[in-house]
């Protein structure tokens, strides 16, 4: 360490104000990059959450899925459920990012490294510890989100009169969290936490290996350039959302029921029937656009995440 750098660290930024900053970074980082694939996203809940109508799958593939959703309910179809999932997803991101970064650097600083070249063990035990930590506002976010994006596929019941002519009620984030209530904002948190800390536990250490590798290959030794954090990330991504798909499907079917009486008691018994009446394969439904999802939406988390930590010369 040279005499700059330690003389920045004992007179730079208190703790606390280092954690508001990361925690804010974090909020920005997430709502830039959901903003940008949030129609992909509801392309792969819609794909996740397709029963066999008459025998036959509403949607051939993402593709398909897609364009019934701009046939059907136009560009604001696929943009459905945003507002409440950006409300969610500041917390979300910004704990995610800013526990991970934590605890990378106290755990680089135990092993006497840096934290980009932290050990995987040790870089997969700081995004599962950001990862558990997440879960508290993931759920609640989710679970409204999922609900606002499969709202126009669900049934309705059929009125008469005016009801009839009114036609199907207008489905808000604020009346979904009335009828849920703060216990229900929490179905499906087991398959949240099974989904949420093996992602961060396989992303993490993978997004800082790839980003490092290429740094190394391309501009030889030091901390990676944003590019290299895009890229990383992005690759990670892919890996880490493919492997917890699963888990994502089961949450989802969980999560996206609405009625008082849910169609599955649990998360084992979600699975179970699942495989019965879908097979395996079924457990992997919407991968690609999950990937497609997941994958540059972290990439471009973790690029602004750099990019703001780099301005501010950490």
């Amino acid at each position: 360490m040279t005499t700059k750098e330690a003389a920045f660290q004992a007179d730079g930024p208190s703790a606390g104000v280092k954690l508001m900053a990361k925690l804010g970074n974090g909020a920005i980082a997430g709502v830039t990059g959901v903003s940008i694939i949030f129609p992909l996203d509801m392309v792969k809940t819609r794909l996740q959450n397709q029963k066999p109508v008459g025998g036959k799958m509403p949607y051939s593939g993402g593709i398909d899925c897609f364009r019934q959703i701009l046939r059907g309910e136009g560009v604001r179809g696929l943009y459905r459920g945003l507002v409440p999932n950006l409300a969610g997803v500041t917390p979300e991101k910004a704990i995610k990012l800013a526990v991970n970064d934590i605890v990378r650097g106290v755990l680089a600083q135990r092993a006497g490294t840096s934290p980009e070249r932290l050990p995987v063990m040790y870089g997969a035990l700081a995004g599962a510890t950001a990862g558990l930590c997440q879960v508290i506002a993931t759920n609640p976010m989710e679970i409204v989100k999922i609900q606002m994006q499969v709202a126009a596929t669900n049934p309705v019941a059929v009125g008469t009169g005016a009801a009839a002519m009114a036609g199907p009620p207008r489905v808000t984030a604020m009346g979904i969290v009335r009828d849920l209530g703060l216990r229900g904002l929490y179905k499906g948190t087991t398959a949240t936490l099974l989904r949420d800390v093996p992602f961060s536990l396989l992303f993490f250490p993978l997004q800082a290996l790839f980003a490092q590798n290429i740094q190394d290959r391309m501009y030889g030794e030091g901390k990676p350039a944003t590019l290299c954090v895009l890229a990383g990330s992005t690759v990670a991504g892919v890996f880490a959302a493919a492997a917890v798909t699963p888990a994502d499907v089961v949450k989802t079917r969980l999560q996206s029921s609405s009625q008082p009486s849910p169609p599955y008691r649990n998360m084992t018994d979600c699975a179970r029937r699942i495989l019965k009446s879908e097979g395996p394969m079924a457990f992997f439904k919407g991968t690609v656009p999950r990937c497609l999802t997941t994958a540059p939406l972290f990439g471009i988390a973790l690029m602004m995440y750099d990019l703001q930590q780099k301005v501010l010369g950490w």
